[in-house]
């Protein structure tokens, strides 16, 4: 296998590690580049079977995935790095095709970005992802937040887990992101701009669709029923809000 890694800088905070997958060599090392200059480490690869490698061992905070790679495509590769990472994706597409984006968003991709594409745009992107809370060890405080209970739900925000009935169920760190959100304030009907606000970042760009295919996966997880919601309600005409789970 070969990688080409390009360092970040250093320093007292720790860097934001980005594994570039693309099988477009001269764009790959350009988006590297770009990330490099942000202050974050970029480690490229050209193909399916050397990113699922690459994900594995290196462990990336974020990876930028093209959809259309040898060896196996992006959508398989995405399917393959949920089972070990819980990495922010987001997928390049050469297409401006809504099946392409579905597909990809239904494996575990966080966002996507069409070709041809500001590499400034694609790095403030990944910076605003990257600013996002993921999940890890819970600092022990004085005062700890209560856990956000709705019916079978239980939602422990600090800590990042959702249990259904008792049973943990396993979510990317968007559809955490936007439940988290909802949570927080269950009598607030949220728009989907909001949402996007609240959980991309002021920096995001894009069809706000992206907001509904992610409550889709959301519901599916938490065996809400979209026809009769208990959990994750839809507002006709604004958006969405958390249901009582009456």
């Amino acid at each position: 296998m070969s990688l080409t890694a390009v360092q970040g800088r250093t320093g007292p905070e720790p860097v934001a590690r980005v594994l570039v997958v693309d099988d477009e060599r001269a764009l790959a090392r350009l988006i590297a580049g770009y990330l490099t200059k942000a202050g974050m480490a970029a480690q490229v690869c050209h193909s399916g079977p050397e990113a699922v490698e690459a994900a594995r061992e290196a462990q990336p905070d974020l990876i930028i995935l093209d959809l259309g790679l040898p060896g196996m495509d992006g959508v398989e590769v995405c399917r393959r790095v949920r089972t070990f990472s819980d990495c922010y994706i987001v997928m390049l597409t050469a297409r401006d095709d809504e099946i392409d984006k579905l597909v990809g968003l239904s494996v575990g991709a966080d966002d996507y970005v069409t070709k041809p594409f500001s590499p400034r745009e694609l790095i403030a992107r990944v910076q605003a992802m990257l600013r996002r809370p993921r999940a890890g060890p819970v600092a022990h405080t004085v005062t700890e937040e209560p856990a956000r209970v709705f019916g079978d739900l239980v939602i422990d925000a600090a800590g990042r887990e959702v249990h259904v009935a008792g049973a943990q169920i396993e979510l990317t760190p968007t559809e955490f992101d936007i439940l988290g959100v909802l949570s927080a304030r269950p009598k607030l009907a949220f728009s989907r701009a909001q949402l996007i606000e609240d959980v991309w970042g002021s920096a995001w760009s894009g069809d706000e669709r992206l907001v509904d295919v992610h409550v889709g996966h959301l519901r599916r997880k938490l065996g809400d029923d979209p026809t009769s919601p208990r959990y994750v309600r839809t507002v006709r005409g604004v958006g969405y809000r958390m249901g009582s789970g009456e």
